[in-house]
């Protein structure tokens, strides 16, 4: 919980409706990096945290101070400037996996500083700033592909062929893993039932994200990449800016990996338990493979992807 005192308390409550969240937001612009004030309401605000995602991007924490029953009270603060745990982790993949290994989320929650991460997962951030340190005299294994090196349209393409097709091959055989393995022992596990609607939540959301990418984002990021490289900016008269449809993948980012951490959760970190079959199993098997590839995903979009295409547009509107 948070230990600021004195803070600015705005009860919504008192507010005309059509006042609430222009009244937030207008609180949150005040803001220098590092301050906060709370929200009080009568119910709980969580449509405000996406629309500020949307409306501001990732660059707030959201700390809920009191969570019902009658009363919800939530911590906003600005991010401190700095660099983010996603540029970290983008820039070496060495210190991707020190995050990784404690538990720290640097693909939805890539726009955070490392102090707040740290503090959200619970770890000493001396810990883990001792930790990245090491991780420079590691030499890099596995994953050799330097990302920041690839122009944005190339590496479009990989995350298409890399990440959607997996989820296009494996989704519908965990799905129907998920449905099996709850009809034959959900009555004696009974989180295979939460498993399989959180799941069904799941693929309804990454279904429709995908074809917001390849129908309209990453053709967008493609013509940027192409005016840049031949000086006509013709085509992009069709496009906004690319800023907006960024903000809403960064928002189903987030919205996937609150399901994905609740999967997670409920299996007790894909534990299968004393007397789960061999469907059992596979299905933990194939949910934790897909959160992995997942993460993955998220990391190169937001991290990598997104922000250089956002840093192309800016060139290119000079």
């Amino acid at each position: 919980m948070s230990t600021t005192i004195d803070i600015y308390v705005l009860n919504v409550t008192l507010l005309e409706p059509k006042l609430k969240h222009p009244t937030i937001f207008q609180q949150f612009d005040k803001l220098e990096p590092g301050e906060a004030f709370r929200i009080l309401n009568d119910h709980d605000p969580k449509p405000l945290y996406y629309q500020m995602l949307a409306e501001r991007g990732n660059v707030f924490t959201w700390e809920y101070i009191q969570n019902g029953p009658q009363w919800w009270e939530v911590e906003i603060k600005r991010n401190e400037a700095g660099e983010t745990i996603g540029e970290i982790a983008a820039k070496d993949l060495r210190k991707a996996e020190v995050f990784k290994k404690y538990g720290i989320d640097f693909c939805c929650g890539g726009k955070k500083s490392l102090k707040q991460a740290c503090e959200e997962a619970k770890v000493d951030v001396a810990t883990v700033e001792t930790a990245l340190k090491a991780a420079d005299e590691v030499s890099t294994q596995g994953d050799s592909n330097d990302y920041n090196r690839w122009q944005p349209d190339f590496l479009a393409d990989y995350i298409y062929n890399q990440h959607h097709i997996y989820y296009y091959d494996e989704g519908p055989i965990i799905a129907d893993l998920a449905d099996k393995v709850a009809a034959r022992h959900g009555h004696h596990f009974t989180e295979l039932y939460e498993v399989r609607e959180l799941y069904k939540e799941l693929q309804g959301e990454l279904n429709a994200h995908f074809i917001k990418e390849e129908k309209v984002l990453f053709p967008f990021i493609k013509t940027i990449v192409k005016a840049k490289r031949t000086g006509d900016f013709s085509e992009l008269n069709a496009f906004p800016s690319v800023k907006e449809p960024v903000q809403m993948m960064e928002m189903e980012h987030e919205a996937a990996g609150e399901i994905l951490r609740e999967i997670r959760k409920i299996t007790n970190d894909y534990a299968l338990p004393e007397g789960a079959c061999n469907s059992f199993g596979l299905l933990y098997k194939k949910l934790e493979a897909l959160e992995k590839d997942l993460h993955q995903h998220i990391h190169l979009e937001n991290n990598i992807l997104f922000a250089r295409a956002l840093q192309l547009e800016r060139e290119i509107n000079k």
